[in-house]
């Protein structure tokens, strides 16, 4: 058995975090997970022509997963720290950087580390 190289280890672990997010807002149905994998698929070949942003892809596939729902379903994740207004997203900080974080702009708050979703009592489906 061959030893996993960082790119694959990068990988699973972002997708292992994006899903985890996922289950925490109960919205991991089947296509939903396929966002993933086009997303995975598509980090690996920009991280094959670009080996330095391997440390990003974790927050670029929960990015490209974000967009995706955005086009298809709706928000997402939705802010758990708003209560009152409308509704909005998450968003993860940095854009292109290790260690991405859920973040609220309209609070100015970390919410939670990318796959923390969680542990930050988050949730939610977005909006049909």
């Amino acid at each position: 058995m061959e030893p996993v190289t960082p790119l694959e280890q990068a990988l699973h672990t972002a997708r292992a975090l994006v899903l985890a997010d996922l289950v925490a807002g109960e919205v991991a149905e089947a296509d939903v997970v396929s966002l993933v994998e086009e997303s995975v698929v598509q980090r690996r070949w920009w991280v094959e022509q670009w080996p330095d942003g391997v440390e990003f892809v974790a927050g670029l596939v929960a990015q490209d997963v974000q967009d995706a729902l955005l086009d298809r379903y709706g928000r997402w994740p939705l802010c758990p720290v708003c209560g009152g207004g409308d509704p909005h997203a998450l968003e993860v900080e940095p854009e292109l950087g290790p260690d991405p974080h859920w973040v609220c702009h309209q609070a100015g708050v970390k919410v939670a580390a990318v796959g923390s979703l969680g542990s930050a009592g988050t949730g939610g489906t977005p909006p049909s």
